[in-house]
Order: C-alpha cells, then sequence, then structure tokens
C-alpha cells in the first residue's frame, strides 16, 4: 500500500483493476486510484473512458477480474455493496438515487436502517449539513427538483457515517446555478472530514474544487495531479479538456 508524503496511509486505494460487466470485456484496463484522509478528489475525461466503471468496481457493483481495492488495511475486492456501507464506503449514483414515493425524512431513514439506535443523532447533524433537507422533511422526494434530489441522496449515503463518499456525476442535469451548489455542498461534506471520490462531466468545475485529479482515457490513468496542474497542462487541455481548462487557468 502506498503512502502519502507526510506517512498518511489511503483512507481508499484501487490498485491495477481490470473489471468489466461481461467476462473477456473489459471496461477498466490496469486504472488506479489513491485517496488520503480529508482528500477530495476528481475523476475526469471523455465518455466511455470508464469513470463511473471504477467507482462501481470499488462499491462491489462491478465484477474486479485483477488489481486490488483496499479500505484502510482491508481487502474491499469484490465485496458486496451493503458489506461495503457498514464498513464506511457511501456511493451516490448518477441515476435513481432516491425512493421517490417516500418523504425525504423517510428516504434518511432507510439509509440508516442498519443502526437504527443511532437514528436521532444522525438526523440531527444530516439537518445541520442540509438546512434545507429539514424545512421540507415531511415532502415526498418525488416531487423534488434535481438538484433536491441529489442533495437528498447524498444525504442519505452520509446517514452512515462513512469515511469515503463515491459520488457518480453528482452535478450532471442541472442548470449551472444548481451545480455550482451541488459543488459547494460536496466541499462542505468534504471539510466534515468524509473523503470525496467525484466523477464528473463537468472538468472545470471540478479541477476548480478537488485537491487532486484523475485523468482516465481507455480504461487507465492518462494523468494525474492537482487541480490546476491538470487544468494547466497543455497536453490535458489538447486531449481532453480543451476551452474549459483554460477558462480555469485564466481564473
Amino acid at each position: 500500500m502506498s503512502s502519502s508524503p507526510t506517512g498518511q496511509q489511503p483512507v481508499v486505494e484501487a490498485k491495477d483493476l481490470v473489471a468489466g460487466y461481461l467476462p473477456g470485456v473489459n471496461i477498466l484496463n490496469g486504472c488506479s486510484l489513491t485517496a488520503y484522509p480529508g482528500e477530495m478528489i476528481g475523476i475526469i475525461g471523455p465518455n466511455g473512458a470508464g469513470k463511473s466503471t471504477l467507482l462501481k468496481a470499488m462499491f462491489g457493483l462491478v465484477k474486479i477480474h485483477s488489481g486490488e481495492v483496499r479500505l484502510g488495511e482491508r481487502d474491499i475486492t469484490n465485496m458486496k455493496a451493503n458489506q461495503l456501507v457498514q464498513m464506511g464506503v457511501g456511493f451516490v449514483p448518477q441515476n435513481n438515487n432516491v425512493f421517490p414515493s417516500l418523504t425525504i425524512e423517510e428516504n434518511l431513514r432507510m439509509g440508516l436502517f442498519l443502526r437504527p439506535k443511532k437514528l436521532k443523532e444522525r438526523l440531527a447533524a444530516t439537518w445541520d449539513l442540509f438546512p434545507n433537507l429539514h424545512e421540507r422533511k415531511d415532502r415526498s422526494a418525488g416531487a423534488l427538483s434535481g438538484g433536491e434530489r441529489q442533495s437528498l441522496a447524498m444525504a442519505r449515503a452520509l446517514m452512515m457515517e462513512p469515511s469515503v463518499l463515491l459520488l457518480d456525476e453528482p452535478s450532471a442535469g442541472l442548470s449551472p446555478v444548481r451545480q455550482d451548489e451541488t459543488f459547494i455542498r460536496t466541499r462542505r461534506i468534504n471539510k466534515t472530514g468524509v473523503c470525496v471520490v467525484m466523477v464528473e462531466q463537468n472538468a472545470r468545475r471540478c479541477l476548480q474544487v478537488c485537491d487532486r485529479g484523475y485523468v482516465l482515457d481507455q480504461g487507465r490513468d492518462a494523468y494525474t495531479g492537482t487541480g490546476r496542474e491538470l487544468a494547466n497542462d497543455p497536453k490535458v487541455i489538447e486531449l481532453y479538456l480543451g476551452t474549459l481548462a483554460k477558462e480555469v487557468g485564466a481564473e
């Protein structure tokens, strides 16, 4: 297992992953990622690069054929998602991430069904972080806007106090204003001590807020570095980011 320059051990580490949805058809071809305590990691790259597949493989939703995923000192390769939630891994998918027929509070209760004795404590902490949800706790999740649903999905994943939160394109389909709110909220979650690994299509904004980034291409790590390093790397700009990255560098 690798360690950071300060000697910290990773919160989560994926090493040389080869994985895919069908036997013999791999989406990931030797992909690696390391996230240290307190970090916010962004994963960007072209469509079909394997970004979402990487998160799903780390969360036990895609079969890993070789390589390994570790949570701290523990090997969690190909463990089931419900086991990973208990161990401290949260995951928010891009779509179908709330129970539309349930209220906001009922959705949050579902997020803590494994630890019902901590419900009062965790609800209080969640309302502090998401006051807009508290104000509408009795409203049906199906009546929420896209941005509100995304907030609820994040809140539910946080009910189990994960050490790492995996977010699959949290700003997808949102207006620019709601996208900004989502990135600010994600950073706020990160500041509470939760390590965040986020896949994003909005490369410019992602590189602005993340501590480090990974550029995936054809299931492999093409480039890695700090957000600003990637935003100003001529090869990354030319091959993957175009004018979006130039906007970052100009700010």
